[in-house]
């Protein structure tokens, strides 16, 4: 089965549960809960990349997302920290997580030799402007084509860091500046991306395309999410990035029953089975 991320938010702002978990007991509870559901790694971030948002200083943070981190990583559970800072991913890898989520793809230069430094593993992900103004305009001839190219650069960028080429996922950022036709695209031929070698992240989860196709607001977006999930599994995304833990674990355990992936011995999906 393709692997879960759970989406653990410490902050007051995101799109979909902005505040609900901002104080780390929360935090650290509902990563608890996703862990139980299945997630295989938990991402936890302490700055909101939705459109529109307002950047955070490292002080702040950290002050959000390391008492997270240390809660979660001491429980047992493998952990990634959302940041785009190369001081937050420091303090984070040494508290205990092991892979870094960076929205940016390296936009701060000495984010590729902590992770190279510390043995992390390293998701790049791909994002035409910035979140305060990506969703202004996105404009591509060839989103696939030019989302790749983006892709293949930063990777090399990271093993110019010193980080192992096998060390290093790939995500095409669904949302972060594409249409709704940019991010269907994307997810239909994410068979393409994976000619880079790497395996591919799919962060699809409740995102505005899916509200503006099925005219859902945030909170009522799961059956989108858990289509743009299963067709991302059909189309090759090795990881799912997801709210909605439980619910997406048993749409890709009948997924891949009917694909034939996973011979079906009759037993269901548990949650803490590994995949």
């Amino acid at each position: 089965m393709a692997e879960i991320m759970g989406i653990v938010n410490v902050t007051p702002d995101s799109f979909s549960d902005g505040g609900e978990f901002l104080r780390a007991e929360a935090a650290i509870e509902q990563g608890l809960r996703l862990a139980g559901e299945g997630a295989g790694l938990l991402d936890v971030g302490g700055e909101s990349t939705r459109p529109g948002a307002a950047a955070v200083a490292a002080g702040e943070e950290l002050r959000r997302v390391l008492p997270v981190v240390e809660a979660l990583a001491a429980a047992g559970h493998r952990v990634s920290i959302d940041t785009s800072k190369a001081a937050v991913a420091e303090r984070a890898l040494a508290a205990g997580a092991r892979v870094v989520n960076d929205v940016t793809a390296l936009a701060d230069p000495e984010m590729g030799e902590v992770c190279a430094a510390a043995g992390a593993e390293l998701i790049l992900m791909h994002m035409q402007g910035a979140p305060q103004t990506m969703q202004q305009n996105p404009t591509y001839d060839d989103v696939v084509g030019e989302v790749g190219d983006f892709l293949a650069a930063r990777l090399e960028a990271a093993v110019a860091a010193g980080v192992p080429a096998e060390r290093v996922w790939l995500d095409p950022g669904i949302g972060f500046g594409k249409t709704v036709a940019h991010n269907l695209e994307l997810i239909d031929r994410l068979g393409e991306l994976r000619e880079l070698g790497r395996p591919i992240v799919l962060g699809a989860s409740r995102k505005a395309f899916i509200g503006t196709i099925t005219g859902r607001e945030v909170g009522e977006r799961l059956g989108g999410s858990l289509a743009a999930a299963v067709l991302g599994l059909v189309r090759g995304a090795d990881t799912l990035r997801v709210h909605d833990v439980r619910e997406t674990r048993e749409a890709l355990a009948v997924a891949e029953a009917i694909l034939g992936r996973r011979a079906w011995r009759g037993e269901p999906a548990s949650a803490g089975v590994s995949s």
